[in-house]
């Protein structure tokens, strides 16, 4: 998923990619690949900026589900 991607995408959507990065690292801790700092290095910056969106995207779907089902906070 691109930066332009992850502002449209759904919290489901990006939850996926999210679990789909946890099987990379982990298929590459498993192929001896977690001494290659730089490879390692990258996934580690897009599982950082994946899970940040999947946080902003769960927390604006609950503020929307939220503000259609009830009124106002009051207090």
């Amino acid at each position: 998923m691109t930066t332009q991607e992850f502002t449209t995408a759904s919290a489901p959507a990006i939850r996926e990619h999210l679990q789909r990065l946890h099987q990379e690292r982990s298929l590459a801790v498993l192929s001896g690949l977690d001494g290659n700092d730089l490879y390692m290095g990258n996934l580690a910056d897009e599982l950082e900026s994946v899970r940040a969106a999947y946080v902003g995207a769960a927390v604006s779907e609950i503020a929307s589900l939220r503000a259609a089902l009830g009124s106002p906070l009051v207090g």
